[in-house]
């Protein structure tokens, strides 16, 4: 289960971003400007979606190979209907967006009626999926192109909001963060529960209000704040209401850690799951919309190993592969550390082999760690 107690792992997030981006910042300046960390923001913005949802699927103990041929195959169905068959851009989109949800339900439920591994069923997704998307797009080019209606799709990944809406969606930030904070103390007041000093809470508050604006300031710098992020914002509130807050969030935790006790106390294991599997493609399809988007055409090469880079960024921010432990702050965190680390490499111009090399080398440490620190928990 979970538990609110700071490890030595909590500090190492932070540690390991700080030192990526001193790095990158040394050997190339250009890594802080206000421009590269606006892209920076949109290319976190479509790994950390997709990433979050993964969270939902591994909390219970399961996995999902697929979602980077999802990703490919569901902004391609979005790019045929909206460029080539001329539907409405949101309708395409819904189209899509209905798909996934389709296809992850049967997923989910193969999964848990058929009693099959997930690891094989996803697999088997991963090339249909691929197959499915290079025969929807006949293994060519469909370009995201502006004009008409078709704007609301080129728009996921262009759109910025103006800088009074930035500063705006700051202040609200800041606002909720606060309120939310003070409303947990009183609950916990409330039941009897030890509750933070006053004054380590005020600085805790005051550093992250501090940050949000900073994170404003940089981003009106350049165009403002990408609707990209907006858009992961919406999706990590969700992700984190339901998964701290909700009856089906300690579901997925009691599932991940121990499925039998689970079952034993009447918990729906596996509507849970389903459930779980569900929101994956509803996140899945806008993962794929925004990556469609940002690459500006929809290619055979879209959404490839997308998958691995979302398990990293679940491990690398302390998420189990057991299931059981794993939070989407932690998930932000690895997503953060990742998007920093293909980001400054392609500044400085790093070759593909090495880029791949650095990614495989990242996932095999962050198993590691787990498994460390799993062993020495146990």
């Amino acid at each position: 289960m979970k538990t609110n107690n700071l490890s030595i792992h909590d500090f190492s997030l932070g540690i390991a971003l700080i030192l990526i981006s001193a790095f990158f910042a040394w050997q190339s300046p250009v890594f802080l400007s206000s421009r590269n960390l606006s892209m920076l923001m949109i290319e976190l913005s479509i790994t950390a979606t997709l990433a979050l949802g993964m969270l939902l699927v591994i909390l219970p103990g399961h996995i999902d190979l697929s979602v980077g041929s999802g990703v490919g195959l569901t902004g391609g169905i979005a790019s045929v209907l909206i460029f080539q068959q001329h539907w409405p851009a949101a309708l395409g989109m819904l189209a899509a967006l209905a798909f996934a949800l389709v296809i992850w339900f049967l997923m989910g439920y193969t999964i848990v009626k058929e009693r099959m591994p997930a690891f094989i069923i996803t697999l088997g997704g991963l090339l249909i999926f691929k197959g499915l998307f290079w025969l929807v797009i006949r293994n060519s080019t469909i370009p995201v192109v502006e004009g008409g209606s078709t704007n609301l799709y080129s728009l996921l990944t262009t759109y910025y909001l103006p800088t009074s809406a930035g500063w705006l969606l700051g202040a609200v930030c800041a606002g909720l963060l606060v309120v939310s904070k003070v409303l947990s103390v009183q609950h916990r007041i409330e039941y009897g529960f030890e509750v933070e000093d006053k004054e380590l809470l005020f600085l805790k508050l005051f550093l992250f209000t501090q940050i949000i604006f900073l994170f404003v300031l940089v981003m009106n710098q350049f165009r403002g704040i990408p609707l990209p992020v907006v858009i992961l914002g919406a999706v990590a509130l969700a992700v984190y209401i339901l998964t701290e807050n909700t009856p089906f969030g300690r579901h997925l935790y009691a599932i991940g850690g121990n499925p039998e006790a689970a079952v034993i106390s009447g918990i729906p294991v596996d509507k849970v799951v389903v459930g779980a599997y569900c929101l994956l493609g509803s996140v899945v399809a806008v993962t794929g919309l925004m990556q469609t988007a940002y690459s500006g055409a929809s290619t055979t090469t879209v959404g490839d190993l997308m998958e691995l880079d979302a398990i990293a960024a679940c491990v690398i921010g302390g998420t189990s592969l057991n299931g059981g432990r794993g939070t989407a702050v932690g998930v932000l965190s690895g997503a953060l550390i990742m998007a920093c680390l293909l980001n400054g490499m392609t500044l400085l111009a790093v070759s593909p082999e090495l880029k791949f090399i650095a990614r495989g080398t990242v996932l095999a440490l962050a198993v590691w760690l787990d498994v460390r620190l799993t062993a020495a928990k146990a």
